[in-house]
């Protein structure tokens, strides 16, 4: 492979880095960046390749969160080993059906996550758990299911859903809802990681050298994020989801 090709991936790799760790959307960067870069390249081998990258930067930026004691544990646990599961199930079911049918239900999810942070203007930005130790583990389990399945089998907007469901949900602020993100998406990208890598479908070199600028930048972003607080995080949030929309308009609208 061109150096020169590498070279641009690491640049897409840490600005998803940078972007993932603080509100998701990293795979809205780095997996189109891969799709044009490689053409040749089956789908499934993109995928393997774009998740090695991506665990590596998720898997830092949780450190960094659970350092500063922004996990709450009881309710993320149970969110991540269910999505764990899944998400491998949703990386077998990739490699047989296409997974692009899903971008007009994906499309108007996120539409109505951006019209309600939008509109509801207080959204995220206090910290109200709405569950005390214990308590949640119904919504945390099917969470863990739906979004797992859902990164394993396809995969962008994973971590701004993520974000979302644990404000609405568990009554998280951004910062805490980002932070628990992490984790979850730690399992998911794991999952998938073994599943890919047992298929055969990572492209070792590319993602490595890909993993190294990821880390980059998330721990770039979750310090930032750290640093900023909730009314950052909920911006960025909104510009991601934004983006995200007018990507998957976009492909629609082109066939």
């Amino acid at each position: 492979m061109s150096p020169i090709v590498v070279a641009e991936l690491c640049a897409f790799s840490f600005l998803a880095g940078f972007v993932d760790s603080i509100v998701g959307g990293g795979g809205l960067i780095q997996l189109p960046a891969l799709l044009i870069l490689l053409p040749g390249v089956s789908i499934p081998t993109i995928f393997g390749t774009n998740k090695l990258a991506s665990f590596a930067g998720t898997s830092v930026a949780a450190r960094q969160y659970a350092r500063r004691s922004l996990i709450p544990w009881h309710i993320v646990g149970p969110v991540a080993a269910t999505a764990f599961v899944f998400s491998f199930l949703g990386s077998m079911a990739v490699t047989h059906v296409n997974p692009t049918f899903l971008k007009p239900f994906i499309l108007v999810l996120l539409i109505g996550t951006a019209a309600y942070v939008f509109f509801i203007k207080d959204t995220g930005l206090v910290h109200r758990p709405k569950h005390a130790s214990g308590g949640g583990l119904i919504p945390g389990i099917v969470t863990g299911a739906a979004l797992g399945f859902y990164d394993g089998f396809f995969g962008p907007g994973t971590g701004s859903f993520l974000i979302f469901i644990f404000i609405g949900v568990f009554g998280f602020d951004f910062l805490f809802a980002s932070a628990s993100s992490k984790v979850v998406n730690c399992g998911t990208n794991l999952a998938s990681l073994l599943y890919f890598g047992a298929t055969g479908h990572i492209l070792y070199a590319t993602a490595l050298a890909m993993a190294g600028f990821n880390i980059l930048g998330s721990i770039a972003g979750s310090r930032l994020a750290i640093l900023k607080g909730s009314g950052f995080v909920r911006k960025l949030f909104l510009v991601v989801i934004a983006a995200l929309i007018v990507k998957l308009a976009y492909d629609l609208l082109r066939k």
